[in-house]
């Protein structure tokens, strides 16, 4: 790490329920770190208001302001770096990043995703669990590489899908899990007990089997 205490740079794009677990988590001591600047491509994002309600430094930087995706990613990269963060975690920000962009921040830079990965990638992913009459779901958090949602998965949390669940009562469920693991894997980061190694995750030495820790 570069800094006495981690930092971290956030990616939001909507409520920031992710954003206040890790706000949250440093409070209580869970996550040994700082948050050293909240992002959003919105600037209707309840997650700055979260943000500035903690002293964090937040900006909006739109992405319709951007001729392509591109040049946005390459201003965003430029606004992350004047920070100087130890790791980057995306919660919740709506944006394909660029192979350049992904490759910058290459074994420093989370997603969480509501999925059991490798199924479902991409958005929506409550809808297919029960259309597809899945018995489970859940969520993951993974190392970010230019495949989408592809990178090496460190964790993940499985909830029970019921034949009467509607997607909003099927998402709060896994929203309830994301607020717990997200925090604990940026811990096990900012500890130094987490890398990426030849697009593995590493933990405590050990590779992690393609659903991560604890996976049985």
């Amino acid at each position: 790490m570069t800094s006495a205490v981690p930092s971290i740079c956030v990616l939001i794009s909507g409520n920031g329920s992710n954003l206040q677990a890790m706000i949250d988590a440093i409070a209580t001591g869970k996550l040994e770190a700082k948050i050293a600047c909240v992002i959003s491509n919105r600037r209707d994002a309840y997650g700055l208001v979260r943000a500035e309600a903690a002293d964090i430094p937040a900006h909006c930087l739109e992405h319709t302001a951007f001729p392509d995706r591109d040049s946005y990613d390459k201003a965003l990269m430029k606004l992350i770096d004047k920070y100087k963060p130890d790791c980057i975690a995306l919660a919740g920000f709506m944006r394909i990043l660029t192979d350049d962009f992904v490759n910058h921040y290459a074994g420093k830079m989370f997603n969480i995703h509501p999925s059991l990965l490798p199924k479902y990638k991409g958005l929506h992913t409550h809808r297919q669990a029960l259309e597809n009459g899945d018995q489970e779901h859940g969520v993951s958090v993974h190392f970010v590489t230019p495949e989408l949602d592809g990178g090496p998965v460190v964790i993940q949390s499985r909830v029970p899908v019921f034949i009467e669940d509607t997607e909003e009562e099927l998402a709060a469920r896994v929203q309830e899990q994301e607020r717990q693991i997200y925090p604990l894997v940026l811990q096990w980061f900012c500890k130094g007990r987490l890398v990426m190694r030849e697009n593995e995750a590493i933990m405590d030495h050990q590779r992690l089997p393609q659903t991560g820790y604890a996976s049985d």
